[in-house]
């Protein structure tokens, strides 16, 4: 980012090399940045773009140096929607845990309870001992996810952009999929559904069949999008050359997903770090070489292409058997019935756990009331999310409860990207550019 001429020495210092003037900025508070703008000589103004706007994906605070329409400087202004997840997980067992991380990018529910059972899984070393049954429901319900968050982006960005046509398109699609989600888990969002070593129960009679009737569905839907949009001149002009950023630029700043991709880097975790066995799955990773906004609405849109592939070829591999690993000192009961209150009191549970054995039922009350415990050390898993790369930390020092779990969520690293795409720009262009790298506040302020 390069200070504006006369405006350098209000918040960086300066020294001369052999290449140019360096610059060294310090960072500093916004109100000296708008009392220096306001002394400056010249029409310069800082306004405001949100955090309560239509435009900004949530909560998020761009704060914007305008001259006439041009963006001369940008910032983001994060943490109005800070919900203190990671320090919560601190006081709750480690199969709580998932209520809370499901919360944090609440498009991509799924991938954040992947990503922290991973790790949970990793520390203790059951990685190998999840069933494979638990494993392909895990990846066919994270390529849902993928879908029906790509829509999401697709369909408020083009409502920004003045396509609501496009948003209703998006919106009639994604309720087909939370249809899904709430048949299998019992909630559209917020599932907490992957739990450490397996998953909370099995698919119920009639998923398979709705899941085979939605991929046909989706088939005939997804080329309306094309005849829509892609060739759309209109839509092509707004979109093309905005928000741009090369390969050079997504290094510096670790920007991943479709942000990445649009420079023409292929880098996918699916493909170069397989985890939940996507490496036994044909899929291909789309690419552009536009660096621009319009080219990242192509590769969400053959990325649903793909995300169809693979829920079929889940739906091939689906064989009968647990869900859950066979250790019962950590797995949470999957396989029982529920009662009418939807609490699992049933008959067929109570039998199941007073009836086996008093070592069974110490066991389970131990599981419920107090957690499993994990062995102190720790552990850092990854995934594939539809916006980049979500990654997690996890920390345990022997307990019943996460030490520390820290979340690398690729919202919050990609909208470091915001300013090198929209300094120089129009102010109208800073919402395409925020638009297209689909940030998602629940998850940039965890």
């Amino acid at each position: 980012m390069s200070p504006t001429p006369n405006r350098a020495e209000d918040h960086a210092s300066a020294r001369e090399t052999t290449e140019g003037t360096v610059y060294t900025v310090t960072g500093g508070d916004w109100d000296e940045v708008v009392q220096s703008a306001a002394k400056a000589d010249d029409e310069r103004i800082v306004v405001n773009m949100g955090p309560q706007h239509p435009s900004t994906h949530g909560v998020l605070r761009l704060i914007l140096e305008i001259d006439g329409e041009t963006v001369t400087e940008a910032r983001c202004g994060i943490g109005y929607l800070h919900t203190g997840i990671e320090k919560n997980l601190e006081f709750r067992n480690w199969t709580q845990g998932t209520t809370f991380v499901t919360r944090m990018d609440y498009l991509t529910p799924f991938f954040n309870e992947t990503a922290y059972c991973l790790g949970v899984e990793k520390l203790l070393g059951i990685t190998d001992q999840v069933p494979d049954r638990a494993t392909v429901i895990r990846v066919l319900l994270m390529e849902l996810n993928r879908l029906s968050s790509h829509l999401v982006c697709i369909a408020t960005g083009g409502m920004e952009l003045g396509a609501t046509t496009i948003m209703i398109y998006g919106f009639r699609d994604r309720e087909l999929i939370l249809d899904i989600f709430e048949l299998i888990t019992g909630l559209r969002m917020n599932h907490a559904f992957v739990r450490p070593g397996g998953l909370a129960q099995d698919l119920p009679p009639g998923a398979v069949d709705q899941l085979r009737e939605f991929v046909k569905t989706m088939k005939k839907n997804l080329p309306e999008y094309d005849k829509l949009a892609t060739g759309n001149p209109i839509f092509k002009a707004r979109m093309q050359d905005v928000g741009y950023l090369d390969l050079t630029g997504c290094m510096a700043l670790g920007a991943t997903g479709p942000v990445l991709r649009s420079a023409g880097l292929p880098h996918d975790l699916r493909k170069s770090d397989p985890y939940c066995g996507y490496e036994d799955y044909e899929f291909d990773v789309p690419t552009t070489d536009t660096c621009d906004s319009y080219g990242r609405f192509l590769i969400r849109l053959e990325e649903m292409r793909q995300s169809l592939r693979i829920v079929e070829q889940c739906l091939e591999r689906l064989e009968p058997g647990p869900v859950m690993v066979a250790d019962k000192k950590i797995a949470w009961p999957a396989q029982l019935a529920m009662g009418p209150d939807g609490l699992g009191n049933s008959l067929d549970h109570i039998r199941n756990i007073m009836g086996t054995s008093m070592e069974a039922l110490i066991h389970h009350f131990k599981l419920v009331t107090e957690g499993f415990r994990v062995p102190a050390g720790q552990a850092y898993a990854a995934v594939e999310s539809p916006k980049g790369e979500l990654g997690v930390h996890v920390v345990s020092d022997g307990g019943t409860r996460p030490y520390r779990v820290h979340f690398r969520d690729p919202s919050f690293t990609n909208l470091q990207a915001m300013a090198a795409m929209c300094e120089g720009g129009q102010v109208a262009d800073v919402i395409v550019a925020v638009a297209s790298i689909d940030p998602v506040m629940g998850g940039v302020d965890r």
